[in-house]
């Protein structure tokens, strides 16, 4: 039985370097001060709303957390006075906070930048509203915090399926993939595909950066997907349904004929369905591919074309023994 090796990553922090990079655009996110945070470490997949410290109550104050400063926490040190102000700013870059994001788009004040500063702590600013960036940012921070693994194989879009295509080097995946795209499939990874087990229980696939729209073939090298089929013909992300293994040099009886056997892999603890196709000369494997997967969605839909032969055989085996 074919299975695919894969070392699954468990993040235990994530930099506040790395958080502001990956998340600058989709977060509106703005460096206030200096970048001199951008090394320390967010280690919970939650975000803070620190009034209750701000008020000079650290009981209970989750300061692994991302801190968020919004309308309410302002308007309650707008009525401070100056010095005061700066005591509750230092006393909250006092303990060991990732960094500090003001919301609204609200002018960040000088107080907090300078206390944040001599902390080394990162102050940013978002234009976004209080709640709305507390939730898009506690989704994609447990996205990065998810569990996750490197597969090795080629992965598609199959008319909705996500297809992994694996196999040992020269099976044929990459010119299964050429395949595919000439009947319409997209490309997900060539190669090596990026798992990663989503906050809805599904495994996600994607591709490196580096990668991207790109597919090695033997002898015609490395190529752009996006330009030779068009950008249609490439996708960022698939939630991974199927699994299919190229396997040389083995005999046709090994194989399932009826199809009848249900066979999973794990992969980031969630069951996927994974087939076997032997690789021989003269065998359309894109085509086949093609087939498992449009099986694989009949499947979904309620049908299962093995099940029903069986049912069939057996009930003609039935009304023989009666006569």
């Amino acid at each position: 039985m074919s299975s695919i090796p894969h070392k699954v990553r468990r993040p235990g922090f994530i930099t506040v370097g790395q958080f502001f990079q990956e998340n600058q655009g989709p977060l509106k996110l703005k460096l206030i001060g200096e970048n001199a945070g951008s090394l320390r470490k967010i280690q919970e997949p939650s975000i803070n709303r620190p009034g209750l410290a701000l008020s000079g109550f650290f009981d209970y104050f989750a300061f692994k957390r991302v801190q968020v400063i919004g309308n309410s926490e302002l308007a309650f040190l707008e009525g401070l006075d100056k010095n005061a102000r700066l005591r509750r700013y230092e006393a909250l870059c006092g303990w060991d906070i990732p960094c500090i994001v003001v919301a609204r788009g609200r002018i960040v004040p000088e107080d907090l930048i300078q206390a944040a500063n001599k902390a080394g702590i990162s102050v940013y600013q978002t234009s976004m509203v209080t709640m709305k960036f507390i939730n898009l940012a506690t989704m994609r921070l447990d996205w990065a915090f998810s569990p996750s693994t490197t597969a090795h194989g080629s992965m598609v879009d199959v008319q909705g399926i996500g297809v992994l295509i694996a196999g040992p080097s020269g099976s044929g995946k990459s010119e299964s993939v050429i395949g595919l795209l000439q009947r319409g499939a997209s490309l997900v990874a060539d190669d090596a595909v990026r798992l990663r087990l989503s906050e809805e229980r599904e495994v996600v696939g994607s591709s490196p950066d580096i990668t991207r729209s790109k597919i090695e073939v033997r002898g015609l090298g490395i190529l752009d997907v996006a330009r030779l089929f068009g950008v249609g013909s490439v996708r960022l992300s698939k939630r991974l349904d199927l699994i299919v293994h190229l396997r040389v040099g083995i005999e046709l009886h090994e194989l399932e004929r009826v199809g009848a056997e249900v066979r999973t892999e794990d992969i980031l603890g969630l069951p996927i369905p994974s087939v076997d196709l032997p690789v021989a000369p003269g065998r359309d494997i894109s085509g086949l591919i093609e087939l498992a997967a449009l099986n694989f969605k009949l499947k979904a839909f309620g049908y299962d074309s093995a099940a029903d032969f069986n049912e069939t055989l057996l009930k003609k085996m039935a009304n023989d023994q009666l006569g």
